[in-house]
């Protein structure tokens, strides 16, 4: 097979349109399993309009990238994790649980179709999106008999949109809530993201990038920005913290997120799960003890906060600019994907093998 990219890439390709040229698809019924499988061209797909997962949305999702490394390799970051954590949305949407070795080699053969032409550019990935969907023709409410998994890929570069450490500005949203205890807030599930658009859109509307949530009972307490974990650095007597607020079963169990976690603590930093208040936010910030804010996720990577607008009166994070601990843990987390850094343990699943090996 041709292993080749859409097209050349030529500076920043954004993010969620470059995509690449083929895919890969497994079906499933309560008889045959999983079965079905195959590589084939990124396509249309035809649907009955009385697809159930169109209706009542039974669908999953999955986000994660392979990197070139500085050797020649192309490798991607943790998928058993993202396996595992499709398996749980799964779960959750009374859907069937796809095999984590099938998950991972229908990773493999697609980065090693429309992979190997990944540039050698740090700033450059291939975001892989897995896709699980509810396929049965019927209105009835109740979980589909057939599913189907896909995954296809896109070339990705900034988030928002540069290659730089830009600090984003951010909304408090007050007025919407994202998750709620007992429902899916801690599952990559579509009914999760199209509800959190109207908030979006508000942020836009006050000049902001992203929205932060808050928890659905008091509207009080820091959970994620927009679909990333939140961290906030914290300077104390004995040095720095690198705190982010704990799993409560609202917030996605973010892969970046437990990378950071490990890396931070690499790097010397108290690392502390906690709850913080929008309150005790600005209040500190106003203090001088939270320094640095900054956001997380795989498409995002690491994002600084710089400024923060909320009903109750806005603030600045630190002097608005991305602070040294941000940039440190960037660093090695970029560092950490590209294989720069030693591997912490199995996190890069090699699929393109180092030049002249």
């Amino acid at each position: 097979m041709t292993t080749q990219l859409s097209s050349p890439v030529t500076g920043n390709p954004g993010h969620g349109d470059a995509f690449t040229d083929h895919m890969v698809s497994l079906s499933w019924n309560a008889v045959d399993g999983w079965h079905d499988r195959r590589v084939g061209p990124l396509e249309p797909l035809p649907l009955h309009p009385a697809t159930i997962g169109l209706h009542y949305a039974q669908v999953i999702f999955e986000g994660l990238k392979a990197h070139r490394g500085p050797d020649g390799s192309v490798s991607v970051f943790r998928p058993d994790r993202n396996a595992l954590r499709f398996q749980s949305s799964a779960r959750r949407l009374a859907m069937p649980e796809l095999p984590v070795e099938d998950f991972l080699s229908a990773v493999d053969d697609l980065v090693l179709i429309d992979g190997a032409g990944l540039p050698d550019d740090p700033s450059i990935s291939l975001y892989l999106r897995p896709l699980m969907f509810a396929t049965d023709p019927n209105l009835m409410l109740r979980p589909s008999d057939e599913y189907r998994f896909l995954l296809m890929a896109f070339v990705a570069g900034g988030f928002f949109g540069d290659q730089e450490l830009t600090p984003v500005s951010v909304l408090v949203s007050r007025e919407h809530s994202r998750a709620v205890l007992g429902g899916t807030g801690d599952v990559k599930c579509a009914a999760n993201y199209g509800p959190s658009f109207v908030a979006q859109n508000l942020a836009r509307q006050a000049g902001c990038q992203q929205v932060v949530w808050l928890d659905a009972a008091e509207h009080r307490w820091v959970e994620e920005m927009g679909g990333m974990n939140l961290f906030f650095v914290r300077r104390t007597a004995s040095g720095t913290e690198v705190v982010t607020p704990g799993l409560t079963g609202t917030l996605l169990p973010g892969v970046t997120r437990e990378s950071l976690l490990v890396l931070a603590d690499r790097l010397g930093h108290t690392v502390r799960e906690e709850r913080i208040s929008v309150d005790q936010w600005r209040e500190e910030c106003a203090a001088g003890l939270i320094t640095e804010v900054f956001a997380c996720g795989t498409a995002a990577v690491v994002t600084p906060v710089g400024t923060v607008k909320d009903r109750d009166g806005d603030w600045v994070v630190g002097d608005g600019t991305a602070g040294p601990v941000t940039r440190e843990l960037r660093q090695a987390l970029v560092d950490t994907q590209r294989g720069v850094l030693p591997d912490p343990g199995g996190w890069r699943r090699v699929v393109v093998p180092a030049s002249g090996s």
